[in-house]
């Protein structure tokens, strides 16, 4: 019965609704800013999607020559509708930190902003040993022990 109660082939459906999926993995982040500039972007994948706005009201900077230095090579960003900027490199799925220079021009002021990229390794999220799975598990763990010894404990008493 005790096969049954756990699933044979992972755990019970509760506790897999509440598992993360790998792809939920947050993306890496980099936050780099200069006086007036403030340059956020988010990678997934060889995939990086960069929000540059004004610190003085956090109004967006469109229309923007946005060049993004990485691992020593200058990649250009290709402005979007909603008024962020992207690019894909393959150099944004390599493991590891990267030091990251956002060069921003708008007509004829030119800034620079450093920052540096911490990308996990693809392996990292398996490794999470305080992942919501791992505390599901340990819960089920001492609930099927509780509800053993309680067993038993039932089962001696009707014998005396």
């Amino acid at each position: 019965m005790l096969p049954g109660l756990l699933g044979m082939h992972g755990p019970p459906p509760a506790l897999a609704a509440e598992a993360p999926a790998v792809d939920s993995v947050q993306p890496a982040r980099i936050e780099a800013r200069s006086t007036d500039l403030l340059a956020v972007g988010t990678v997934r994948g060889g995939r990086m999607t960069i929000h540059v706005s004004r610190i003085l009201d956090n109004a967006p900077v469109r229309n923007a020559v946005v060049t993004v230095v990485l691992r020593g090579t200058a990649h250009p960003a290709t402005a979007e509708a909603d008024g962020s900027y992207s690019l894909e490199t393959p150099d944004l799925s390599l493991p590891g930190a990267a030091a990251v220079q956002f060069k921003i021009v708008q007509g004829a002021a030119s800034e620079e902003l450093n920052g540096t990229m911490r990308i996990a390794d693809a392996a990292g999220p398996a490794g999470d040993k305080n992942g919501a799975r791992q505390l599901g598990w340990w819960v089920l763990n001492f609930a099927v022990c509780i509800g053993i010894l309680w067993l038993w404990r039932r089962r001696k008493a009707q014998k005396s």
